[in-house]
Protein backbone atom coordinates (compact mmCIF):
# COMPACT_ATOMS: atom_id res chain seq x y z
CA UNK A 1 0.00 0.00 0.00
CA UNK A 2 2.54 2.86 0.95
CA UNK A 3 4.92 1.40 -1.97
CA UNK A 4 2.20 2.57 -4.27
CA UNK A 5 1.55 5.16 -2.36
CA UNK A 6 4.97 6.10 -2.38
CA UNK A 7 5.23 5.69 -6.50
CA UNK A 8 2.25 7.91 -7.38
CA UNK A 9 4.43 11.10 -5.11
CA UNK A 10 6.91 9.93 -7.31
CA UNK A 11 4.68 10.16 -10.55
CA UNK A 12 3.49 13.58 -9.19
CA UNK A 13 6.98 15.07 -8.46
CA UNK A 14 8.45 13.96 -12.25
CA UNK A 15 5.25 15.52 -13.35
CA UNK A 16 5.42 18.93 -11.73
CA UNK A 17 9.02 19.28 -9.83
CA UNK A 18 11.49 21.28 -12.48
CA UNK A 19 15.55 21.18 -11.90
CA UNK A 20 16.93 22.43 -8.96
CA UNK A 21 18.22 25.22 -11.31
CA UNK A 22 14.44 26.10 -12.40
CA UNK A 23 13.59 25.92 -8.59
CA UNK A 24 16.07 28.38 -7.78
CA UNK A 25 15.02 31.01 -10.26
CA UNK A 26 11.17 30.36 -9.93
CA UNK A 27 11.76 30.72 -6.04
CA UNK A 28 14.22 34.26 -6.63
CA UNK A 29 11.13 35.55 -8.24
CA UNK A 30 8.75 34.57 -5.88
CA UNK A 31 10.75 35.49 -2.92
CA UNK A 32 11.22 38.76 -4.33
CA UNK A 33 7.82 39.85 -5.05
CA UNK A 34 6.84 39.01 -1.46
CA UNK A 35 9.55 40.97 -0.11
CA UNK A 36 7.87 43.68 -2.52
CA UNK A 37 4.48 43.18 -1.07
CA UNK A 38 4.85 42.80 2.52
CA UNK A 39 8.05 45.30 3.20
CA UNK A 40 8.67 48.70 2.87
CA UNK A 41 11.78 47.56 0.64
CA UNK A 42 12.20 49.33 -2.67
CA UNK A 43 13.12 47.81 -6.02
CA UNK A 44 16.29 48.27 -6.26
CA UNK A 45 16.79 47.77 -2.43
CA UNK A 46 15.78 44.09 -3.25
CA UNK A 47 18.13 43.83 -6.24
CA UNK A 48 21.17 45.09 -4.36
CA UNK A 49 20.17 42.65 -1.36
CA UNK A 50 20.00 40.14 -4.32
CA UNK A 51 23.61 41.09 -6.30
CA UNK A 52 24.98 41.55 -2.68
CA UNK A 53 23.74 38.12 -0.91
CA UNK A 54 25.18 36.30 -4.38
CA UNK A 55 28.39 36.39 -3.30
CA UNK A 56 27.76 35.58 0.57
CA UNK A 57 28.23 31.33 -0.19
CA UNK A 58 31.51 31.54 -2.25
CA UNK A 59 33.46 30.13 -0.08
CA UNK A 60 30.78 27.73 1.01
CA UNK A 61 30.01 26.38 -2.48
CA UNK A 62 33.75 25.58 -2.56
CA UNK A 63 33.92 23.83 0.35
CA UNK A 64 31.16 21.83 -0.90
CA UNK A 65 33.27 21.57 -4.19
CA UNK A 66 36.23 20.07 -2.11
CA UNK A 67 34.51 18.08 -0.10
CA UNK A 68 32.78 16.02 -3.17
CA UNK A 69 36.20 16.15 -5.51
CA UNK A 70 38.58 14.97 -2.76
CA UNK A 71 36.24 12.58 -0.90
CA UNK A 72 35.28 11.16 -5.04
CA UNK A 73 39.25 10.60 -5.78
CA UNK A 74 39.37 8.78 -2.90
CA UNK A 75 37.10 6.63 -3.44
CA UNK A 76 38.63 5.84 -7.09
CA UNK A 77 42.19 4.65 -5.44
CA UNK A 78 43.23 1.06 -5.86
CA UNK A 79 42.86 -0.04 -1.83
CA UNK A 80 38.78 1.83 -1.57
CA UNK A 81 38.00 -0.13 -4.95
CA UNK A 82 39.30 -3.61 -2.96
CA UNK A 83 37.21 -2.50 -0.39
CA UNK A 84 34.24 -2.12 -1.85
CA UNK A 85 34.83 -4.78 -4.10
CA UNK A 86 34.77 -7.28 -0.49
CA UNK A 87 32.04 -5.59 0.95
CA UNK A 88 30.12 -6.60 -2.06
CA UNK A 89 30.46 -10.35 -0.97
CA UNK A 90 28.63 -9.67 2.14
CA UNK A 91 25.71 -7.17 0.93
CA UNK A 92 24.04 -9.29 -1.98
CA UNK A 93 20.78 -7.93 -2.11
CA UNK A 94 18.96 -4.73 -3.04
CA UNK A 95 17.09 -4.68 0.53
CA UNK A 96 20.59 -4.77 2.17
CA UNK A 97 21.72 -2.18 0.22
CA UNK A 98 19.17 0.46 1.15
CA UNK A 99 19.12 -0.22 4.36
CA UNK A 100 23.45 -0.32 5.25
CA UNK A 101 23.09 2.83 2.93
CA UNK A 102 20.79 4.53 5.30
CA UNK A 103 21.89 3.23 8.71
CA UNK A 104 26.03 3.87 7.34
CA UNK A 105 24.66 7.37 6.21
CA UNK A 106 23.12 8.48 9.63
CA UNK A 107 26.05 7.75 11.45
CA UNK A 108 28.62 9.62 8.92
CA UNK A 109 26.22 12.16 9.00
CA UNK A 110 26.66 12.37 12.80
CA UNK A 111 30.20 13.28 12.54
CA UNK A 112 29.63 15.81 9.30
CA UNK A 113 27.01 16.38 6.34
CA UNK A 114 30.00 16.40 4.26
CA UNK A 115 30.12 12.99 4.45
CA UNK A 116 27.47 12.25 2.75
CA UNK A 117 29.72 12.41 -0.04
CA UNK A 118 30.95 9.21 1.29
CA UNK A 119 27.90 7.43 1.58
CA UNK A 120 26.92 8.16 -1.97
CA UNK A 121 30.24 6.87 -3.25
CA UNK A 122 29.12 3.68 -1.50
CA UNK A 123 26.08 3.12 -2.74
CA UNK A 124 26.84 3.67 -6.55
CA UNK A 125 29.82 1.01 -6.56
CA UNK A 126 27.00 -1.42 -4.61
CA UNK A 127 24.66 -0.30 -7.52
CA UNK A 128 27.26 -1.46 -10.48
CA UNK A 129 27.63 -4.12 -8.47
CA UNK A 130 25.02 -5.85 -7.34
CA UNK A 131 21.75 -6.35 -9.52
CA UNK A 132 17.84 -5.21 -8.93
CA UNK A 133 18.66 -2.01 -7.24
CA UNK A 134 15.98 0.66 -8.38
CA UNK A 135 18.99 3.19 -8.62
CA UNK A 136 16.66 6.71 -8.18
CA UNK A 137 15.03 5.16 -4.81
CA UNK A 138 18.65 4.63 -3.91
CA UNK A 139 19.34 7.92 -4.43
CA UNK A 140 16.95 8.82 -2.29
CA UNK A 141 18.07 7.11 0.40
CA UNK A 142 21.51 8.49 -0.15
CA UNK A 143 19.85 12.10 0.41
CA UNK A 144 17.36 10.92 3.15
CA UNK A 145 20.31 8.96 4.92
CA UNK A 146 22.14 12.69 6.04
CA UNK A 147 19.13 14.16 7.42
CA UNK A 148 20.48 13.45 11.39
CA UNK A 149 23.49 15.68 10.62
CA UNK A 150 21.90 18.48 12.86
CA UNK A 151 21.84 15.84 15.65
CA UNK A 152 25.82 15.57 15.29
CA UNK A 153 29.22 16.88 15.72
CA UNK A 154 28.69 19.66 12.48
CA UNK A 155 25.48 21.05 13.67
CA UNK A 156 26.24 24.75 12.72
CA UNK A 157 23.30 25.98 15.25
CA UNK A 158 24.13 24.19 18.23
CA UNK A 159 28.15 24.94 17.75
CA UNK A 160 26.96 28.50 17.22
CA UNK A 161 25.51 28.76 20.41
CA UNK A 162 28.74 27.31 22.01
CA UNK A 163 31.27 29.90 19.94
CA UNK A 164 32.99 32.56 22.09
CA UNK A 165 31.96 36.21 20.70
CA UNK A 166 29.46 34.88 18.27
CA UNK A 167 26.60 37.51 16.23
CA UNK A 168 24.18 36.67 19.07
CA UNK A 169 26.46 37.62 21.59
CA UNK A 170 27.47 40.47 20.24
CA UNK A 171 23.81 42.36 19.68
CA UNK A 172 23.42 41.46 23.05
CA UNK A 173 20.60 38.82 22.24
CA UNK A 174 22.91 36.49 24.41
CA UNK A 175 24.69 36.72 27.55
CA UNK A 176 27.04 33.83 27.15
CA UNK A 177 27.83 31.04 25.27
CA UNK A 178 25.00 27.73 25.27
CA UNK A 179 27.42 24.21 26.30
CA UNK A 180 26.35 21.55 24.06
CA UNK A 181 25.58 19.97 26.77
CA UNK A 182 22.24 21.85 26.59
CA UNK A 183 21.50 20.99 22.48
CA UNK A 184 23.61 17.77 21.00
CA UNK A 185 23.53 16.23 24.55
CA UNK A 186 19.95 16.82 25.26
CA UNK A 187 17.43 14.32 26.03
CA UNK A 188 15.50 15.64 22.83
CA UNK A 189 18.60 15.51 20.67
CA UNK A 190 19.50 11.84 21.85
CA UNK A 191 15.68 10.64 20.89
CA UNK A 192 16.49 12.26 17.55
CA UNK A 193 19.75 10.29 17.17
CA UNK A 194 17.75 7.19 17.83
CA UNK A 195 14.78 8.31 15.38
CA UNK A 196 17.56 8.53 12.23
CA UNK A 197 19.14 4.93 13.21
CA UNK A 198 16.44 3.02 14.02
CA UNK A 199 12.88 4.08 13.13
CA UNK A 200 14.11 5.82 9.47
CA UNK A 201 15.35 2.47 7.94
CA UNK A 202 12.31 0.85 9.22
CA UNK A 203 10.40 3.73 6.91
CA UNK A 204 12.35 3.03 4.06
CA UNK A 205 12.12 -0.54 4.45
CA UNK A 206 8.21 -0.28 3.52
CA UNK A 207 8.62 2.01 1.21
CA UNK A 208 11.28 0.16 -1.04
CA UNK A 209 10.07 -0.15 -4.65
CA UNK A 210 9.04 -3.82 -6.15
CA UNK A 211 10.60 -3.48 -9.53
CA UNK A 212 13.63 -1.96 -10.46
CA UNK A 213 12.95 -2.66 -14.06
CA UNK A 214 14.36 -0.17 -16.05
CA UNK A 215 15.40 1.90 -13.25
CA UNK A 216 19.16 -0.23 -12.28
CA UNK A 217 22.33 1.85 -12.85
CA UNK A 218 23.86 0.20 -15.90
CA UNK A 219 20.44 0.90 -17.44
CA UNK A 220 20.07 4.73 -17.13
CA UNK A 221 23.96 4.79 -17.60
CA UNK A 222 24.94 7.21 -21.10
CA UNK A 223 28.45 6.67 -21.11
CA UNK A 224 29.03 2.74 -19.51
CA UNK A 225 32.69 3.01 -20.92
CA UNK A 226 33.85 6.38 -18.73
CA UNK A 227 35.36 4.83 -15.98
CA UNK A 228 36.40 1.42 -17.16
CA UNK A 229 40.10 1.83 -16.97
CA UNK A 230 41.75 1.97 -14.02
CA UNK A 231 43.44 5.48 -12.47
CA UNK A 232 46.48 3.49 -12.12
CA UNK A 233 46.27 1.87 -15.82
CA UNK A 234 45.48 5.26 -17.06
CA UNK A 235 48.78 7.03 -15.60
CA UNK A 236 50.91 4.32 -16.65
CA UNK A 237 49.47 5.36 -20.47
CA UNK A 238 50.80 8.73 -19.86
CA UNK A 239 54.18 7.78 -19.75
CA UNK A 240 56.77 8.10 -22.80
CA UNK A 241 58.53 5.58 -24.38
CA UNK A 242 61.60 6.06 -22.99
CA UNK A 243 63.60 7.53 -20.21
CA UNK A 244 62.67 10.44 -19.07
CA UNK A 245 62.77 13.48 -15.71
CA UNK A 246 59.72 14.80 -16.52
CA UNK A 247 58.18 11.02 -16.42
CA UNK A 248 60.45 10.13 -12.92
CA UNK A 249 58.79 13.49 -11.04
CA UNK A 250 54.82 12.81 -12.40
CA UNK A 251 55.64 9.15 -10.82
CA UNK A 252 57.49 9.96 -7.94
CA UNK A 253 55.46 8.44 -4.91
CA UNK A 254 58.31 9.96 -2.43
CA UNK A 255 57.18 13.76 -3.22
CA UNK A 256 54.10 12.92 -3.30
CA UNK A 257 53.81 10.99 0.50
CA UNK A 258 56.41 12.94 1.46
CA UNK A 259 54.06 16.01 1.20
CA UNK A 260 50.81 14.07 2.63
CA UNK A 261 52.75 12.87 6.20
CA UNK A 262 53.39 16.93 6.51
CA UNK A 263 49.93 17.11 6.21
CA UNK A 264 48.96 14.47 8.51
CA UNK A 265 51.80 15.97 11.05
CA UNK A 266 49.16 18.69 10.88
CA UNK A 267 45.95 16.87 11.06
CA UNK A 268 47.61 15.11 14.68
CA UNK A 269 48.57 18.97 15.89
CA UNK A 270 45.19 20.02 15.04
CA UNK A 271 43.16 17.48 16.67
CA UNK A 272 45.64 18.11 20.04
CA UNK A 273 45.54 21.25 20.11
CA UNK A 274 41.43 21.80 19.43
CA UNK A 275 39.45 18.50 20.54
CA UNK A 276 37.44 17.10 18.12
CA UNK A 277 36.95 19.68 16.02
CA UNK A 278 35.68 18.45 12.85
CA UNK A 279 35.42 21.58 10.63
CA UNK A 280 34.46 21.88 6.79
CA UNK A 281 38.18 22.91 6.23
CA UNK A 282 40.08 20.29 8.36
CA UNK A 283 37.86 17.33 6.63
CA UNK A 284 38.68 18.93 3.54
CA UNK A 285 42.36 18.84 4.29
CA UNK A 286 41.90 15.10 5.58
CA UNK A 287 40.42 13.80 2.61
CA UNK A 288 42.94 15.95 0.65
CA UNK A 289 46.24 14.23 2.45
CA UNK A 290 44.45 10.82 2.24
CA UNK A 291 43.96 10.80 -1.35
CA UNK A 292 47.69 11.85 -1.77
CA UNK A 293 48.41 8.86 0.01
CA UNK A 294 45.84 6.39 -1.58
CA UNK A 295 47.22 7.11 -4.80
CA UNK A 296 51.19 7.55 -3.85
CA UNK A 297 51.90 9.94 -7.07
CA UNK A 298 51.10 12.63 -8.35
CA UNK A 299 50.13 11.33 -11.83
CA UNK A 300 47.74 8.73 -10.12
CA UNK A 301 46.21 11.77 -7.68
CA UNK A 302 45.89 13.99 -11.08
CA UNK A 303 44.05 11.69 -13.16
CA UNK A 304 41.45 11.21 -9.94
CA UNK A 305 40.77 14.53 -9.40
CA UNK A 306 40.24 15.70 -12.97
CA UNK A 307 37.92 12.39 -12.93
CA UNK A 308 36.12 13.79 -9.83
CA UNK A 309 35.96 17.24 -10.51
CA UNK A 310 33.67 16.02 -13.76
CA UNK A 311 30.43 16.67 -12.66
CA UNK A 312 30.24 20.01 -9.55
CA UNK A 313 28.93 22.35 -12.35
CA UNK A 314 25.53 22.32 -10.35
CA UNK A 315 27.44 23.16 -7.61
CA UNK A 316 29.39 26.09 -8.90
CA UNK A 317 26.48 27.88 -10.82
CA UNK A 318 23.19 26.97 -8.49
CA UNK A 319 24.27 28.29 -5.26
CA UNK A 320 25.36 31.71 -5.68
CA UNK A 321 21.57 32.06 -6.77
CA UNK A 322 20.21 30.52 -3.61
CA UNK A 323 22.41 32.64 -1.74
CA UNK A 324 20.92 35.71 -3.77
CA UNK A 325 17.61 34.41 -1.99
CA UNK A 326 19.13 34.37 1.16
CA UNK A 327 20.52 38.42 0.45
CA UNK A 328 16.92 39.03 -0.75
CA UNK A 329 15.09 37.62 2.58
CA UNK A 330 18.16 39.44 4.81
CA UNK A 331 18.19 42.93 3.33
CA UNK A 332 14.67 43.67 2.94
CA UNK A 333 14.12 41.97 6.37
CA UNK A 334 11.38 39.39 4.79
CA UNK A 335 12.86 36.30 6.96
CA UNK A 336 12.49 38.41 10.41
CA UNK A 337 9.16 39.69 9.57
CA UNK A 338 7.86 36.23 8.73
CA UNK A 339 9.27 34.59 11.81
CA UNK A 340 8.73 37.56 13.91
CA UNK A 341 4.74 36.79 12.56
CA UNK A 342 4.93 33.31 13.78
CA UNK A 343 6.37 33.70 17.16
CA UNK A 344 3.39 36.13 17.74
CA UNK A 345 1.44 33.42 18.56
CA UNK A 346 4.26 31.17 20.18
CA UNK A 347 2.81 30.38 23.84
CA UNK A 348 4.84 28.18 26.32
CA UNK A 349 3.77 24.86 25.63
CA UNK A 350 3.74 25.85 21.66
CA UNK A 351 7.04 27.51 21.42
CA UNK A 352 9.20 24.81 20.04
CA UNK A 353 7.25 23.34 17.52
CA UNK A 354 6.46 27.17 16.27
CA UNK A 355 10.66 27.23 16.03
CA UNK A 356 10.21 23.91 14.65
CA UNK A 357 7.60 25.33 12.08
CA UNK A 358 9.68 28.68 11.31
CA UNK A 359 12.96 26.81 10.65
CA UNK A 360 10.98 24.58 8.21
CA UNK A 361 9.41 27.13 6.13
CA UNK A 362 12.34 29.77 5.94
CA UNK A 363 14.45 26.79 4.45
CA UNK A 364 13.16 26.80 1.08
CA UNK A 365 14.30 30.43 0.66
CA UNK A 366 17.23 30.16 2.96
CA UNK A 367 18.98 26.52 2.68
CA UNK A 368 21.47 26.87 4.85
CA UNK A 369 21.38 26.41 8.30
CA UNK A 370 23.74 29.20 9.25
CA UNK A 371 22.37 32.12 6.94
CA UNK A 372 19.05 31.10 8.29
CA UNK A 373 19.88 31.21 11.40
CA UNK A 374 21.00 34.53 11.16
CA UNK A 375 18.06 35.78 9.78
CA UNK A 376 15.29 34.24 12.33
CA UNK A 377 17.51 33.00 15.10
CA UNK A 378 17.44 36.48 16.53
CA UNK A 379 13.39 36.38 16.66
CA UNK A 380 13.06 33.30 18.13
CA UNK A 381 15.57 33.48 21.28
CA UNK A 382 13.43 36.61 22.05
CA UNK A 383 10.89 34.69 21.98
CA UNK A 384 11.83 32.35 24.41
CA UNK A 385 13.00 34.96 26.50
CA UNK A 386 10.01 36.91 26.58
CA UNK A 387 8.26 33.64 27.27
CA UNK A 388 10.53 32.70 30.19
CA UNK A 389 10.83 35.61 31.78
CA UNK A 390 9.78 34.57 35.57
CA UNK A 391 12.03 31.55 35.43
CA UNK A 392 15.47 30.97 36.27
CA UNK A 393 18.45 31.51 34.23
CA UNK A 394 19.03 27.43 33.90
CA UNK A 395 15.64 27.07 32.52
CA UNK A 396 15.82 30.22 30.23
CA UNK A 397 19.10 28.15 28.65
CA UNK A 398 17.17 25.23 28.20
CA UNK A 399 14.46 26.93 26.66
CA UNK A 400 16.89 28.58 23.76
CA UNK A 401 18.49 25.74 23.56
CA UNK A 402 16.00 23.24 22.31
CA UNK A 403 14.40 26.37 20.40
CA UNK A 404 17.09 26.54 18.53
CA UNK A 405 17.54 22.86 17.99
CA UNK A 406 13.67 22.89 17.22
CA UNK A 407 14.70 25.20 13.91
CA UNK A 408 17.66 22.94 13.31
CA UNK A 409 15.08 19.70 13.15
CA UNK A 410 13.02 21.88 10.98
CA UNK A 411 15.40 22.79 8.66
CA UNK A 412 16.68 19.80 7.75
CA UNK A 413 13.59 18.19 7.34
CA UNK A 414 12.55 20.65 4.88
CA UNK A 415 15.92 19.26 2.93
CA UNK A 416 13.66 16.23 1.59
CA UNK A 417 11.81 18.45 -0.26
CA UNK A 418 14.28 20.97 -1.28
CA UNK A 419 16.46 19.95 -4.17
CA UNK A 420 19.62 22.32 -2.87
CA UNK A 421 21.64 19.62 -0.99
CA UNK A 422 20.55 17.30 -3.70
CA UNK A 423 23.68 19.26 -5.81
CA UNK A 424 26.12 17.52 -2.82
CA UNK A 425 24.99 13.90 -3.80
CA UNK A 426 24.23 14.40 -7.84
CA UNK A 427 28.30 15.08 -9.09
CA UNK A 428 28.49 11.20 -7.37
CA UNK A 429 25.72 9.45 -7.81
CA UNK A 430 24.26 11.50 -11.01
CA UNK A 431 27.43 10.60 -13.22
CA UNK A 432 26.73 10.10 -16.54
CA UNK A 433 23.48 9.28 -16.00
CA UNK A 434 20.13 11.55 -16.97
CA UNK A 435 18.52 12.28 -13.56
CA UNK A 436 16.70 15.28 -11.54
CA UNK A 437 15.81 16.53 -8.52
CA UNK A 438 11.78 15.44 -9.54
CA UNK A 439 12.91 12.09 -9.93
CA UNK A 440 14.31 11.12 -6.69
CA UNK A 441 11.97 13.96 -4.09
CA UNK A 442 8.71 12.05 -4.62
CA UNK A 443 10.04 8.95 -2.63
CA UNK A 444 10.79 11.38 0.08
CA UNK A 445 7.24 12.65 0.84
CA UNK A 446 6.07 10.40 2.96
CA UNK A 447 9.22 9.96 4.89
CA UNK A 448 9.03 13.68 5.20
CA UNK A 449 5.09 13.65 6.50
CA UNK A 450 5.53 10.63 8.65
CA UNK A 451 8.96 12.21 10.46
CA UNK A 452 7.44 16.07 10.46
CA UNK A 453 4.28 14.53 12.80
CA UNK A 454 6.85 12.67 14.68
CA UNK A 455 9.43 15.79 15.18
CA UNK A 456 6.58 17.98 16.06
CA UNK A 457 5.07 15.34 18.42
CA UNK A 458 9.00 15.03 20.40
CA UNK A 459 10.48 18.76 19.98
CA UNK A 460 7.08 19.60 21.99
CA UNK A 461 6.28 17.08 24.72
CA UNK A 462 10.07 15.54 25.62
CA UNK A 463 10.70 16.81 28.82
CA UNK A 464 13.74 19.26 28.71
Amino acid sequence: MLTKLGQKFTDAFTKYLPSAYVFALLLTLITGVIALILTDSKPIEILEGWYKGFWNLLSFGMQIALIIITAYSIAQSTPVKHAIDRLTLVIKTPTQVYLVVIVLGALLSFISFGMVVITAILARELALRIKGIHYPFLVACVYFSFNGWVCGLSSSIALLLNTDNNFLIESGILNDTISTSYSLGSTLNLAMIVLFVIVAPLLIYILIPKLAKGKELNDLLTDKTSEDTSVKDEALSHKLPFKAVSDALNNAGWLQITVALLGVCYIVYHFIENGFDLNFNIMIFIFLMLGLLLHITPMRYSIAMKRASSNISGVLFQYPFYAGIMGIMMASGLGALISDALVAIATPESYAFISYLTGGIINFAIPSAGGEFAVIGPSIINMVQELGYNLSQTEITAMTARASMSVAYGESLSNLLQPFFLLIVFPVMGKDIKIQARDVVGYLFIPFVVLFAIQALMVTYIPL
